[in-house]
């Protein structure tokens, strides 16, 4: 069987490399328009500093990741995140210790005694009808209190998504906090009953030369044919299979596996499915920008008296209206990142609050940065070492209608079982989520279990 896979981000790596475990006598040809693998999964080093140009890291709290990393022989490299990381801050209307608990939350200013009364409502709360496509600040005002979703439920979504509450479907881009409502009628009651089944708590990991270890790794391995720097033009049908054209020609295959993003995904497939195109282009993303910021020995980048350079970072709030979406400290949080005595940092710029941002040049993103960190942090000391990357269309959002538009995909498909779409736009955008759906997809092509066309 000769497959080709179009894309090598992580789910295009984590496909290849597991197919090839699975299904060692089938031809593998992954086609990447970049002259190297990993797309935003990339660690570069500049003046001593590494900085990571998209996700720092995944959590433990899942498996796939972890298995991955150690069935492509990197066990050993594996980089668990600094206990300093715990300590979580958020800027709304000055900079506040994010709560770890109860206690912290009956504590901290962020909300008036009225807002964490009505939090604290939330299991006599009804659930939403089954069918209702709730936004996250839907979702929030309801069970929570307007309070806690501006400023909790907004922090959480920049982190994550670099979007707002009103712009995320709970379902889709949150689907465990709603499966607590759905299963257990409450936040609180659905969180007890997993506290007390013992649920796995996640360590943030990495490994020590960064993710783009991680994608050097999984490219050497994957016993493919690289067609590197070569950017597919279309995909057409052929009596057995397709036929997918480069600037080259055309080569046949059986089967084809799209790992780009699904507008990059929607552009191949126009001709061959213009439904299936036009769902795929429905897909929104939010741009963001990722500023890294060296400092040498004795100089700082985090705020005076209460961060004290002892937690992970700070997100900012909409409310706040502060010129950054948040900030990581990188060599806190991962030990190596930095030479000894010096620091880096990582500041997000644009998402869904102010996408034109993105779109200024180098020096215009770095002010933005220093300007964003004297905000939050109360200091702005020059750095000696820089790292701008813009994603003009970097994080899937899932809006509202995102699992009916999936579902609708799904039936498109089903006149394809020889095409198959894969990525971080569809089922999940956690590193996790990808290498598991890559997995799953990679076990159930070795077993054959996705039919054949009629």
């Amino acid at each position: 069987m000769r497959i080709c896979i179009i894309g090598a981000g992580l789910s295009g790596l984590a496909t290849a490399f597991y197919l090839r475990k699975l299904a060692p006598q089938a031809e593998l040809v992954v086609y990447e328009a970049d002259a190297r693998a990993g797309g935003t999964m990339r660690t570069d080093v500049v003046g001593g500093m590494r900085f990571e140009a998209g996700a720092n890291g995944f959590l433990t709290s899942k498996p796939d990741c972890l298995q991955l990393v150690r069935d492509c022989g990197l066990g050993d490299r594996l980089l668990r995140s600094s206990d300093a990381m715990r300590t979580r801050y958020v800027y709304h209307d000055r900079l506040h210790r994010l709560p770890s608990g109860p206690r912290d939350f009956f504590a901290t200013d962020l909300l008036t005694w009225p807002q964490k009364l009505r939090a604290l409502c939330e299991p006599f709360v009804s659930a939403a009808p089954a069918d209702r496509d709730e936004t996250v600040r839907e979702f929030g005002d309801r069970r929570l209190g307007a309070g806690v979703s501006r400023v909790f439920l907004d922090a959480l979504c920049v982190g994550i998504y670099g979007a707002t509450p009103d712009r995320l479907s709970m379902r889709a881009a949150f689907p465990l906090i709603a499966a607590l409502e759905r299963e257990h009628g409450s936040l609180l009651k659905g969180m007890l009953a997993r506290r007390g089944a013992g649920g796995p708590r996640g360590v943030l990991t990495s490994l020590h030369e960064g993710l783009g270890e991680l994608s050097a790794r999984l490219a050497e391995t994957a016993g493919v044919e690289w067609r590197w720097s070569t950017a597919v033009r279309s995909i057409d049908r052929a009596s057995a299979g397709f036929v997918v054209s480069d600037d080259s020609g055309p080569t046949s295959f059986d089967r084809v596996i799209v790992c780009t993003p699904a507008y990059a995904a929607a552009a191949l497939l126009r001709d061959l499915d213009r439904d299936l195109s036009q769902l795929l282009s429905a897909i929104e993303y939010t741009p963001i920008a990722v500023v890294g910021l060296g400092y040498r020995a004795g100089q700082s980048a985090a705020p005076s008296g209460a961060a004290r350079h002892d937690g992970f970072g700070i997100l900012t709030t909409t409310a706040s209206r502060a010129p950054i979406l948040g900030v990581v400290w990188e060599s806190n949080v991962f030990p190596g990142r930095a030479p000894p005595g010096q620091r880096c940092v990582r500041v997000m710029i644009g998402g869904q609050r102010n996408p034109e941002l993105v779109e200024r040049d180098d020096a215009g993103l770095i002010a933005t940065a220093r300007a964003g960190l004297e905000r939050v942090a109360g200091e702005d000391p020059v750095p000696d070492a820089v790292f701008v990357q813009r994603w003009p269309r970097g994080i899937p959002c899932y809006g509202r209608g995102h699992l009916a538009r999936i579902a609708a995909i799904d039936t498109r498909l089903v006149q394809w079982p020889r095409l198959h779409l894969n990525g971080n736009a569809y089922r999940g955008v956690a590193m996790n989520d990808c290498v598991r759906n890559s997995r799953e997809l990679a076990g159930r092509l070795a077993t054959g279990t996705l039919g054949e066309p009629t």
